[in-house]
């Protein structure tokens, strides 16, 4: 006769120490809701009233096809508001204006790339005056992203190999058959 496996599961107070905790604040920022209400009521301002090339930015992101990728604009992200955010690459657009504080600026990008955020600095100036100079800029800062975000879900899949998803035919019968 053999012997009859069970599954077993570990004790939830055992394992509490080794999970993170989930932050219960604003979005898992560690933000107040009181703090949160502000950035989103602050963002809703500075969309009604823009500048001059943060509407020029906008009115070509509305024209142009970008495919599964768009960017939402005054965008709050932790307890920062970016200019423009797209959220699925991971990545943010900031327009410096005239007499901007470049220090509190780079302390806020610094902040939203320890957590994944990659940010782009575009000078208004540039934007009024070059638009296709910086939408070729934001194109190619779009694809190296892509690149970055395809490789690191190459390596997470080699390096958790029971974790990756079998693949499927063009018309999503079972897995593929590739020899």
């Amino acid at each position: 006769m053999t012997d009859r496996k069970t599954l077993q599961l570990p004790d939830p107070s055992e394992t509490a120490d080794d999970a993170p905790s989930i932050k219960k604040k604003g979005r898992g920022w560690e933000i107040s809701d009181k703090r949160l209400d502000a950035l989103h009521e602050q963002a809703r301002e500075m969309r009604r009233f823009s500048s001059d090339a943060h509407k020029a930015l906008a009115e070509r992101f509305a024209k142009a096809d970008m495919g599964r990728y768009s960017f939402t604009r005054h965008a709050v992200v932790g307890s920062a508001i970016v200019d423009f955010n797209c959220h699925p690459l991971g990545m943010a657009i900031s327009i410096d204006e005239e007499g901007q504080n470049d220090a509190l600026a780079k302390r806020r990008d610094k902040s939203l790339e320890t957590v994944g955020i990659r940010v782009m600095r575009i000078a208004a100036k540039d934007i009024l005056e070059n638009m296709d100079a910086v939408l070729e800029r934001i194109t190619l800062g779009m694809r190296a992203r892509i690149a970055d975000k395809g490789e690191a879900r190459r390596r997470h899949n080699a390096e958790n190999p029971r974790q990756s998803k079998p693949r499927y035919d063009r018309d999503g019968n079972g897995p593929s058959r590739r020899s």
